[in-house]
């Protein structure tokens, strides 16, 4: 049995590694990596938001994911939590990068998308790799992160019917008891039979301040949510209920995009022609997402980009506002 040890001859420094309740530098039996600014204030129960690498590698134009990826960051730090971007570098899954290391998963070219069944693969590679909502997700719980702010949730595709193509979002998020902040599932999946899988799942989804389900680029979707949450504190005695009841599953926050929001009737214009273009480019499975979401940039005229980077600001605002609360809670 392989034990992690104090000192690793390939870790890195000012960083230390873990799986969960242990702490160590990096060894090849944990190759998980927490920044020491992440490390110490965890250690110090003071408040953290993980931040997924997905959206600034393959989410964003290559000038505009580096930007935003610290523009982020700069929202969390303002809202009082410590921020912690994830993503695989050369076969390590870090949990918080350095500034050089987040323009890096940004700009390159090299950089996969992984979800929690590409991990293995891409540290056994050594690799880089942009960690998916469900990956960040699996790696902030490991890491002891209770909140995670993401953009929108992935879920049941359109004509799953015919293609059963559903997100790994899905069972991640029955599995991975964290607080994850999203402006709600992305306007190219199937909301309806998305919410329905949450349901079988037994995941609690909760508006932020709305009962109105949010569509990601529009400010609802057309379905409702049972359960209304008006503020941080609100957000941070349910999870405490669900976690004293060892329930396992993740506590959605879906919060709608108050400024900025596209015409409903443009983005559902916009969408049926992208979907039509895959179908014939014959683009399906994880290459879907990122087409379609180039699709709609260039066919709204930049305005479901710009809606894109307002909602995540929003999201980790409310992040590190129930950071905070949870934090508040164990001091």
């Amino acid at each position: 049995m392989s034990h992690l040890s104090a000192a690793g001859p390939d870790a890195s420094p000012g960083h230390s590694a873990i799986r969960p309740g242990q702490w160590a530098t990096r060894t090849d039996s944990a190759p998980i990596v927490v920044a020491a600014n992440v490390a110490q204030a965890l250690a110090d129960a003071q408040p953290v938001v993980a931040l997924e690498s997905t959206l600034i590698a393959h989410g964003l134009p290559k000038p505009q994911g580096a930007a935003v990826a610290a523009e982020l960051e700069q929202t969390i730090e303002a809202g009082g939590a410590v921020p912690a971007t994830v993503a695989v570098i050369d076969g390590a899954l870090r949990v918080g990068l350095t500034p050089a290391q987040r323009s890096a998963v940004a700009s390159r070219d090299d950089v996969a998308k992984a979800q929690i069944r590409d991990l293995g693969v891409s540290i056994a590679h050594r690799s880089w790799a942009a960690t998916t909502a469900a990956a960040t997700a699996w790696a902030a719980h490991a890491a002891g992160i209770r909140v995670f702010a993401t953009g929108g949730l992935g879920g049941v595709h359109r004509e799953a019917q015919e293609t059963f193509d559903e997100s790994g979002d899905l069972t991640a998020l029955a599995t991975t008891p964290v607080v994850i902040v999203c402006a709600g599932v992305k306007s190219i999946l199937d909301v309806p039979a998305t919410l329905e899988r949450l349901e079988t799942h037994h995941v609690p989804v909760l508006g932020w301040r709305t009962r109105d389900f949010p569509g990601f680029w529009v400010t609802d979707s057309g379905c409702d949510i049972e359960t209304r949450v008006d503020s941080a504190a609100e957000v941070a005695a349910i999870y405490r209920t669900q976690r004293a009841l060892g329930l396992p599953q993740a506590l959605v926050v879906a919060v709608p995009l108050s400024a900025g929001a596209l015409d409903p009737a443009i983005e559902e214009a916009a969408l049926a022609s992208g979907m039509t273009a895959a179908r014939d480019a014959g683009v399906r499975g994880k290459a879907l997402t990122p087409f379609l979401l180039s699709w709609m940039h260039e066919h709204t005229d930049g305005a479901s980009l710009r809606a894109n980077i307002a909602l995540v600001h929003a999201n980790a605002r409310v992040a590190a506002e129930i950071a905070c609360a949870l934090a508040a809670d164990a001091a």
